[in-house]
Parts: structure tokens; sequence; C-alpha cells
């Protein structure tokens, strides 16, 4: 064990070994780092002595999924018994900068939040796979049981983008969540794949698959199975299988260039018991809006907790 303590205003921490590397930079009056094996990570934060300002550490948690893939997430503890897992979008993972300040922003409130990758993607073990939707859904309900079997309260679920697609196919097939975040999520599946991979991908992956390359080399692989994974999945009838009791609240840029603000006003028409909120301006990954996202879910959230 080794432990280090620092006092600073601000304070910059680098960690790099075989697994993964961190970089994090703290505010903090007082910084406290515990590192132990190579699994797992822990960082303790405490401020000066005040009831506004919860001790929070970060875990680093390994979860293994039903197929047996261990997914890797961190949990910011802020020691509440609620939680929120938030859940990435496509090729993406627990270090997009909207996860992370989703999660601080959720620290400040006291409320503690679990950031995961879902199998194939950044740390967590298994191939990566477009589409791939349902198994995302089901990868959700192992970390969800997890906690639960740990006796903490999942509050809510919040998914970004493809995440916001998962986070609504979880509340259609399992019904044990009752407040859904969705960020900018897609409403029809069969739109965004001309826009991404060219107007003759249809055509080309009639071989069974395409490798889809950057200046580097092969990037991922489209399957042909993967592809109609996702085109046969009807966004629309899954939504319907929401039940009301579950609250969902939509968030969505005006400006988004990848998903159009479109989407958004469809899942307001169909999910029973719903909330739509655009954040005017904002573009697919909210650059310039990361503040206000994070306060219009917090203040939801919060609301929603309230009722409960």
């Amino acid at each position: 064990m080794v432990t280090l303590a620092c006092n600073f205003h601000s304070f910059t921490f680098n960690l790099s070994n075989s697994q993964t590397l961190s970089f994090l930079k703290f505010p903090l009056h007082q910084l406290r780092c515990s590192i132990t094996p190579a699994t797992t990570l822990s960082l303790r934060m405490t401020h000066s002595h005040s009831s506004q300002n919860p001790v929070i550490e970060q875990q680093r948690v390994i979860i293994p999924n039903k197929h047996g893939e261990k997914l890797v997430g961190l949990l910011h503890e802020t020691g509440s018994k609620e939680i929120v897992i938030l859940c990435h979008g496509f090729r993406s993972t627990k270090a997009d900068r909207t996860m992370v300040n989703l999660a601080v922003a959720l620290e400040k409130e006291g409320i503690s939040a679990f950031r995961f990758d879902f199998a194939g993607n950044g740390e967590s073990e298994g191939s990566f796979e477009f589409g791939n939707y349902s198994k995302e859904a089901d990868d959700l309900h192992s970390v969800i049981q997890h906690f639960c079997e740990a006796n903490r309260i999942v509050c809510a679920i919040l998914g970004h983008s493809k995440g916001g697609d998962v986070v609504l196919l979880y509340a259609s097939k399992y019904h044990d969540i009752h407040t859904v975040v969705n960020v900018s999520g897609r409403y029809d599946l069969k739109k965004g794949i001309e826009e991404r991979f060219g107007k003759d991908f249809m055509d080309r992956i009639q071989d069974g698959f395409v490798d889809i390359k950057n200046k580097k080399g092969v990037e991922f692989r489209v399957t042909k199975e993967s592809l109609m994974e996702r085109l046969s999945l009807d966004m629309h009838e899954a939504c319907l299988k929401i039940p009301r009791e579950c609250r969902v609240l939509t968030v969505h840029g005006s400006a988004d260039e990848i998903i159009p603000v479109g989407d958004a006003l469809e899942f307001a028409k169909i999910i029973p018991n719903h909330k739509l909120h655009i954040v005017e301006g904002a573009n697919h990954n909210y650059t310039s809006y990361q503040t206000e996202l994070a306060s219009v879910v917090l203040n939801y959230l919060k609301e929603t907790l309230q009722q409960d």
C-alpha cells in the first residue's frame, strides 16, 4: 500500500500501468491517494470540513457479464445509498468527456455514479461489435444486478447517443429501474448508416463484412449479421413497452449534427411518462454545453429523488 497526501489548491495526478491510464485533475484542498494491486485503483478526496463537500472515492470495479466477460468501470463513491449508472455511446468509453463531467456533477451533489465500458470497448473484455444493442442492454443488467446485490439503489440509468438507445431498451425489457435519461439517442436506427459509411455500404456488405478504415488501417469491422441486428431493432416498438411508472427524460441538442433533433421529438410522442429538454445550440457531444447538460440532468434527477 502506498499513500500519497498533498495540500494544493489544484493538483494534477497521473497514473500509468499495464492495465490502465488515468489522468485526473481536481481543484481540491487536499487529496489522498491509495494505490492497491493492479485491478483496483482507489482515490480518496477530502475537502475542508463542510457538509456541502462530500468525501469522494473513485474505485475501479470489475463486473462479469452473463457471457463471462469482465466489464471495467469507475465508481465515484460518495457514500450515498443511491447510485446512477452512466452508459457511453458508439466507439466510446467510460472516459468520454460527457461521462466524466456528469459523474463529477453527481459527485458534487453527493450522489454516487458508476461509468463503465461495454464489452468490446475501452478496458472491458470482449470483441467490438457493430450494433450489439441488446447485448449492451444485458451488460447494463449485469452492472445493475451487481449494485443491487451490494444493497445499493440504482436510482437512474443514463446513456449518451447509442447509450441512450441502450438505456431505453433496458427499460423496455427489464422493468426494475424507474428513472431513465436518454441523451441524444437515435429514434430510427435505419438512419445514419449511409451518412457514416457511404451510400454504397449496403451493396459492399453483401459479401459478409466491411472493414472500416482510417489512416492507421482497419479501425473496426462491420459484419452483415451485426448490421441486420441494428436494422431490425424497432425503437418505436421498444419504447411502447416502457411502463408508465418509469420516468424518462430525453435531452437533445438543437444543433446535433449526428442525430437530428427530430428523433427526440419522436421519443416524446410515444414514451408514456416523458419529459423533453432541447439544449439550444448544442451539438451531438455538447462541446460548449457540458455545464448546461449537467444542470438539466441534475435538476431532473434531484426532482425524481424527492418524489421517491
